[in-house]
């Protein structure tokens, strides 16, 4: 269990569950999985309050992608936050130039 002065931001979403990340956690994404995200905390909790798209995974139906629209480099892009729903953590986040497959279950 995540101590709370452990966690970087706990998000509730238009789902209704909360999403938090642990600062080791948040380190780990950012210098290991995707250190293209470092420092855009803002950008990942305001796609998890304010999402375009919500999707549910093809392959684990615990598991959802929030997708909103950044700019980055001046260009067009998505933010998506992958996280687990019923444990309400993040798994991880990434910039992308198109939604992944899955069924979408909320929309803006």
């Amino acid at each position: 269990m995540t101590e709370p002065e452990d966690l970087i931001f706990e998000v509730t979403t238009p789902l209704g569950f909360k999403v938090s990340t642990s600062r080791n956690y948040w380190e780990y994404i950012t210098t290991v999985k995707h250190p293209i995200v470092k420092g855009m905390e803002s950008d990942v909790i305001g796609t998890l309050e304010n999402p375009d798209s919500i999707r549910q995974s093809k392959t684990d139906e615990k598991v959802h992608m929030f997708y909103r629209e950044i700019k980055y480099h001046n260009k067009n892009y998505h933010m998506c936050v992958v996280t687990n729903n019923s444990k309400g953590f993040i798994i991880t986040t990434y910039i992308t130039d198109r939604i992944k497959e899955g069924v979408q279950i909320w929309k803006k």
